[in-house]
């Protein structure tokens, strides 16, 4: 709650010509006061006391920095806007916050979602929430094996690993409410389409579009049953972006003009569509759960169709490097960056900027947040 502080200067003067004076730095107390708690208003008795992360590099918040793949980004330009951070990278796929630290800064819980392979992780940390995200995996567990990163059955057990350091910090009944009011957000399937299925093309040998995707969502709905099973009850699931529009994409899959690659739009919505039903069944089946299949096709297709209207100027490219290509190892200290990286919806050549993800969360917040609670 927000408590009002006022301060002013001696009665005189303030009854004189320094009324303003007064009034600004009542404000900027006010403002200092209010720093850190919730920025969005949840419902009268709604809690949300931890963001936890599970998934790929949309959410990897360093969880990669610890394990021996070439699918890294702790090295600059990535971090370069991370303020929080002393202007740093972390093993953040962006430039600044990604949507974990950007949620959970909006509903008021902390500033930064840590990776739970931190070592310098705190109990008052796990309380919170951590993220157990890899960036390149997915569904499909094909998908981890190419790139050697956690796979989302490391990550269920990473999972089961930290509800047991919660217990034993801070008692079994603490525990099971945090399980149970915590948000868990699970965003993955892009990296099977777009590396596993149409870039290595592994998959493309057993599979036509149409059984992979169900290979992908039947992926995705045992996973969501396994979380539920360990005590999550508010489970977000992030539905697949138009990844055809994505810069590295549209170079892979785009032709000569690196239009859009429709292919993959196309399996992106064949994902969406059967992951919408599967959820709808899951919903019914799983009692006490709270399961929201989040949309952000559309949101960042909008983004991408009338930039100038949401600040951005350059949707095709990243700002790191030529960004047609680089991501991870391949932008790296030696890429330039763009001169404005606010004027770029993406950072590197798969991720967005923060300015990118700030608009994003914004609108799922808004539109999602009170099915979650």
């Amino acid at each position: 709650m927000v408590h009002a502080i006022m301060l002013c200067l001696p009665p005189r003067i303030c009854l004189q010509r320094r009324t303003t004076v007064c009034f600004v730095v009542a404000v900027l107390l006010l403002l200092f006061a209010s720093a850190g708690e919730a920025k969005m208003k949840l419902p009268d008795g709604a809690v949300v006391p931890a963001i936890i992360g599970l998934g790929d590099s949309i959410i990897d918040q360093g969880m990669n920095n610890y394990i021996a793949t070439v699918v890294k980004c702790d090295f600059p330009p990535y971090g370069q806007d991370f303020t929080a951070a002393g202007r740093m990278p972390t093993g953040r796929f962006c430039n600044g916050k990604t949507p974990p630290d950007l949620i959970a800064e909006e509903l008021g819980i902390k500033e930064l979602v840590p990776a739970y392979l931190d070592p310098n992780l705190k109990p008052e940390d796990l309380k919170t929430g951590v993220s157990f995200a890899s960036g390149a995996c997915g569904y499909d567990p094909e998908t981890a094996a190419i790139t050697s990163v956690i796979p989302l059955s490391q990550q269920l057990n990473y999972l089961k690993e930290y509800l047991g350091k919660l217990k034993t910090a801070y008692g079994e009944n603490e525990t099971k409410f945090i399980t149970d009011n915590a948000i868990f957000f699970v965003v993955a399937g892009s990296d099977d389409l777009a590396n596993t299925y149409f870039t290595v093309g592994l998959r493309r040998l057993q599979y036509d579009i149409n059984s992979y995707t169900d290979l992908v969502v039947e992926g995705a709905s045992t996973f969501i049953q396994e979380l539920y099973e360990v005590g999550a009850r508010r489970i977000g699931v992030f539905g697949l972006p138009p990844i055809g529009c994505v810069p590295s994409q549209r170079t892979l899959g785009g032709g000569p003009g690196r239009s859009c690659s429709e292919k993959a739009n196309e399996a992106a919505k064949l994902v969406n569509s059967k992951l919408s039903a599967q959820i709808d069944s899951l919903s019914k089946t799983l009692p006490n759960s709270k399961l929201v299949l989040i949309d952000i096709y559309e949101p960042l297709l909008r983004l991408i169709q009338n930039p100038k209207q949401y600040g951005f100027e350059v949707v095709d490219r990243g700002c790191c490097g030529t960004g047609k290509i680089e991501v991870s190892i391949l932008c790296n200290k030696f890429s330039e960056t763009c001169p404005d990286h606010d004027k770029y919806l993406f950072w590197d050549s798969y991720h967005p900027t923060e300015k990118g993800y700030r608009i994003l969360v914004n609108q799922v917040l808004q539109k999602y947040i009170n099915l979650l609670l």
